[in-house]
């Protein structure tokens, strides 16, 4: 993909790994659509990059992405690049109450939503692109985010047989696989260990510029590539 002069939507681009992405897509010369569902951080990102555009969405209602996707198709028809970011991580344990009712909030916005915006979405006829965000989490799970980590394994497998099924549209498919970085995903403070977010971009953008598709750094370049003996132990090293 060109990494300049699209125009792009990012889910959840405005907290964390998408905040990244949208920061880093505007200095490449890059039109920035961002949608997410809380008004004030939207705002607050508007106000620190006032050349993005912003619209207020809540991805787990399907209703609101189908109301998404048609303000894209009349105001902005010649979007031609969807980055699926957006994403929640809840720490439960099975024995919570209110543990499938969090799991299904993940589920809702980790793989119910990509899945829909992405079928809405390659009805454009401008669409060249699209982008998954995964994680390392889809090849050795950490069981205190469990349903999380099976949502990353569910939209890891999607997007590779997304890529075999877009060929023929001629829409290229980039995974990006983060490991833990240091976000406020999960909750303030959880991640504070991990290598900051600037240092992953900076590494997925020159493998953007070597045209790979499989973007991975650190752990999650390591676990990608790992047999079943090493993926048992990374398993058992996240889960003692």
């Amino acid at each position: 993909m060109q990494v300049s002069k699209n125009k792009i939507l990012i889910t959840g681009g405005a907290s964390g790994i998408g905040k990244a992405l949208t920061e880093r897509f505007l200095k490449e010369n890059n039109t920035v659509i961002v949608c997410g569902r809380r008004g004030e951080v939207l705002q607050a990102l508007k106000s620190e990059f006032p050349e993005v555009i912003t619209q207020k969405c809540d991805l787990e209602i399907g209703a609101e992405r189908e109301a998404l996707y048609s303000w894209i198709s009349e105001q902005h028809p010649d979007l031609n690049m969807l980055v699926n970011n957006a994403g929640i991580q809840n720490w439960t344990s099975v024995d919570d109450k209110d543990f499938f009712q969090r799991g299904q909030q993940e589920i809702a916005i980790n793989i119910e939503a990509p899945l829909h915006l992405t079928s809405l979405f390659i009805n454009l006829p401008s669409l060249r692109t699209v982008m998954n965000v995964t994680s390392g989490l889809a090849y050795a799970p950490n069981a205190k985010v469990a349903v999380y980590s099976a949502s990353k394994a569910f939209f890891h497998s999607f997007t590779l047989s997304l890529r075999h099924l877009l060929k023929a549209r001629n829409i290229e498919v980039i995974e990006i696989i983060p490991p833990a970085l240091n976000t406020d995903l999960g909750g303030k403070g959880i991640h504070d260990f991990a290598p900051p977010v600037s240092d992953f971009i900076e590494a997925i953008f020159a493998q953007l510029a070597k045209g790979e598709t499989a973007l991975t750094w650190g752990y999650s370049a390591e676990i990608a590539k790992a047999g079943p003996e090493e993926v048992r132990q990374a398993f058992q090293k996240l889960n003692p």
